[in-house]
């Protein structure tokens, strides 16, 4: 039978969520906070969390990674509160499923979890039995243009045919993931797994766990064993991105692995031995954090052995159109529509913004442009944020009022995903005038 954990500290709303639920044949397990759910979550295996975002010990929308290492396989739904749509927007970006208003969405509750449950089994199907590395990414893939990533590709083309440890260093949002399973892909290990995390993502107790793995009984509700990434890697290759970010503690572990291949499972008394290789990746200044006392040196020599550069997208602009046109047509065939082309005044916008989000925020740019674009993307489909900045090559009636307005609802159009009655709540106008400013800007929903 599914089972469904749902997380909420109100009583009334466990009880009504759990009998709507259990009429439609659902297994249902509560917890009424943060803790209570982490203990259930060790102990069994649930299909959906139905989860409140606000619990008196945590947040739902933070605790959706945390639930993501505990149940990887499960579906989130967050529970939001009087349509705060922000937290469930947040909440998908952190990889929740989908999102409900508590009280008032209660007859979505099915439709969304029968479609989870779906997803789920969909997913399952299309598992290989086996878990060699996807080959998404390879050199061949990468979009360039610039000399720069002309050089990177170079270098990281001669370090994958070795076993030694790189250290990708790169602003967020540059490809530092793109490159390390490149690297991997062109490496003798290939047909073993690729395995990444991000140590931000996780909190100390979770990043050891998930790396290392533990022994039953190691702490409350290790019913059995769990092997880590780095045994599940055996033979293959585990990427280690923000590596700035894991507490020296778990750094002298690593170190380990490094030295000898060998680590202490959490709770065990003997050794785990592994062939593994580390990539790893950090937006930091590691030598800084070593001079304040926050990373191990000893740890640093291991880990760049080889170091690649990734420069970020300002320096290398020879790379910005034909990224954008890598884009474009990728999410257009991603929603079945032909691609448009851009603007010449929109290619400028391109040209002079200076990309601070690096590679992923022109991949959210250009996916929010084919969304509310006509034939042709011009300045007025483009997000706000790249309207406000350079605006040295902005035509004079982007300063205009009117165009202020248009892009505006735009903005708070996509932010809301097309909800007109969310989007004038936000605008503080009526639907009727948000419906009529709407027909008058051209604006497509």
């Amino acid at each position: 039978m599914n089972k469904i954990l749902i997380i909420d500290d109100e009583p009334t709303i466990r009880m009504l969520l759990s009998r709507i639920l259990e009429l439609e044949g659902y297994e249902v397990l509560k917890a009424k906070d943060r803790v209570t759910a982490l203990y259930t979550l060790k102990k069994q295996e649930v299909q959906v969390v139905l989860c409140d975002v606000f619990l008196p010990d945590g947040n739902g929308v933070d605790m959706v990674r945390e639930l993501q290492v505990l149940a990887p396989a499960a579906k989130i739904i967050l529970l939001t509160a009087h349509g705060n749509i922000p937290d469930g927007v947040q909440a998908i970006k952190n990889g929740a499923f989908d999102y409900i208003v508590k009280g008032d969405d209660n007859r979505k509750i099915i439709p969304i979890v029968s479609r989870a449950m779906d997803a789920i089994a969909s997913e399952q199907k299309k598992k290989p039995a086996s878990t060699p590395a996807a080959k998404s990414h390879t050199f061949d893939t990468i979009v360039w243009k610039s000399h720069a990533i002309s050089d990177v590709i170079t270098q990281a083309k001669k370090v994958a045919t070795t076993d030694v440890a790189v250290l990708i260093n790169g602003e967020t949002g540059t490809g530092k993931e793109v490159f390390a399973q490149s690297i991997h892909n062109a490496s003798n290990r290939s047909s073993q797994p690729f395995l990444a995390l991000n140590c931000s993502a996780f909190s100390r107790e979770l990043l050891e766990s998930e790396l290392f793995g533990y022994k039953a009984g190691a702490f409350t509700g290790a019913v059995k064993d769990k092997k880590g990434l780095l045994e599940e890697a055996n033979h293959g290759t585990v990427f280690i991105d923000e590596i700035g970010e894991m507490a020296l503690e778990l750094q002298s572990k690593l170190l380990r692995v490094l030295e000898t291949g060998e680590f202490v499972k959490v709770g065990d008394t003997k050794t785990t031995r592994v062939d593994v290789r580390i990539i790893s990746a950090t937006n930091r200044n590691l030598k800084d954090e070593i001079a304040n006392g926050r990373f191990r040196e000893d740890l640093y020599f291991r880990l760049s052995v080889f170091r690649i550069e990734i420069p970020p997208l300002r320096q290398r602009k020879e790379d910005i159109l034909p990224l954008a046109d890598y884009f474009i047509e990728r999410f257009a065939k991603q929603i079945g529509r032909p691609a448009p082309a851009l603007s010449s005044e929109a290619k400028n916008l391109f040209m002079a913004y200076p990309w601070p989000g690096n590679v992923r925020e022109m991949m959210n740019a250009t996916e929010h442009a084919l969304i509310v674009c006509d034939s042709e993307i011009t300045r007025h489909d483009l997000p706000i944020d790249m309207l406000s900045g350079d605006t040295s090559t902005v035509a004079d009636d982007s300063f205009d009022l009117k165009s202020v307005e248009r892009n505006h609802i735009i903005k708070v159009l996509n932010h809301t995903r097309g909800n007109k009655t969310e989007t004038a709540r936000l605008l503080k106008i009526g639907l009727t005038t948000l419906y009529r400013k709407i027909e008058e800007y051209g604006i497509t929903v």
